[in-house]
């Protein structure tokens, strides 16, 4: 029986320095296991001679991989892009940055041959982060729980195992504006957790700012919830209650029995501008809604995902 086959997709921009640290690390974890192995570095428009520096490993080891894009498309395309090449039994996705530890692939492939079709790496606080970035990832977690279908777990992080069944659905994904973590775990399937501690980077500079997260937080806000785009119509209506309900006492106050408010005109008024504000709002509510399934639409997910299909085998 063949070996199976691993592949470890490394995305990377400006990471000279460590792409052949983390190349040796992995190379000697799968000489000394019983699976064969594949490495695709993945280079999103490197600047600092990081791509020449993969492809020095490429003419030196027939188990690596390289694929280079022709500018900086971002990390979201390049993971895709890796998983798109993968042709393993199971893809295993890690940065470059060595703060995925390499040595924990043996307890991702433990994992996944005891059934678990996802394993997910959790990063645990880490000392180096920033106030500001803690607080940030605190909110946007909480925030991204409460709008979305799909629950995302906190500190989870992009060093993920995906078994090949897995890979295949996720690479029949269309949509551009994505999070690879996100469409992961809306599709589902049985899934395990490692938790670990990520070391401090050894060379070169994270290349995610705070600028690069907030986007990141706003695309995966509105690709995994419409609650954004329906939020004009629900402030409409509570606008319209509430305006409403002022409307109803202001009306008894003035013409059928004094509650002692005496609202003037100009007060009358603004509250009658109030109510035709928030009827506004509700029809672009009501707009969006519309709106949100041409959205849904045009992302083109799968209506639902296969785990396994079992059949009656017939005997002849």
């Amino acid at each position: 029986m063949p070996a199976k086959i691993i592949s470890v997709v490394i995305p990377f921009f400006n990471e000279r320095q460590n792409i052949p640290i983390i190349a040796s690390e992995i190379i000697q974890i799968f000489n000394r296991s019983p699976y064969a192995y594949e490495i695709i570095f993945v280079d999103d428009g490197s600047t600092d001679g990081s791509c020449e520096a993969a492809r020095t490993l490429v003419e030196r080891h027939s188990t690596v991989r390289l694929i280079e894009f022709s500018r900086n498309f971002g990390k979201e395309a390049a993971t895709t892009a890796g998983f798109n090449a993968a042709i393993g039994d199971a893809a295993i996705c890690l940065d470059a940055d060595l703060q995925h530890p390499p040595a924990l692939i043996p307890a991702f492939l433990k994992k996944w041959e005891t059934g678990a079709d996802v394993v997910i790496g959790v990063r645990d606080n880490d000392a180096s982060d920033t106030g500001l970035k803690r607080a940030g990832s605190r909110i946007y977690y909480k925030v991204m729980n409460a709008i979305s279908e799909t629950e995302i777990i906190p500190r989870a992080t992009d060093f993920r195992l995906l078994d090949r069944k897995v890979v295949d659905r996720f690479n029949a994904l269309t949509e551009r504006g994505r999070m690879t973590r996100g469409l992961i775990d809306w599709l589902g399937f049985r899934r395990e957790y490692i938790r670990f501690k990520a070391p401090e980077r050894q060379y070169g500079e994270a290349s995610y700012s705070i600028h690069k997260l907030f986007r990141l937080a706003v695309s995966s806000f509105a690709s995994h919830s419409l609650i954004p785009l329906r939020l004009a119509g629900y402030i409409g209506l509570l606008i319209m209650i509430l305006s409403g309900i002022l409307g109803i006492v202001m009306g008894i106050d003035r013409y059928f029995m004094p509650l002692g408010f005496n609202f003037s005109g100009p007060a009358i008024l603004a509250n009658i501008n109030l109510f035709l504000v928030g009827l506004v709002l509700v029809s672009l509510g009501l707009l969006a809604y519309y709106i949100g399934q041409i959205f849904s639409e045009t992302q083109n997910r799968p209506l639902y995902v296969v785990r396994n299909e079992y059949k009656r085998q017939n005997k002849i």
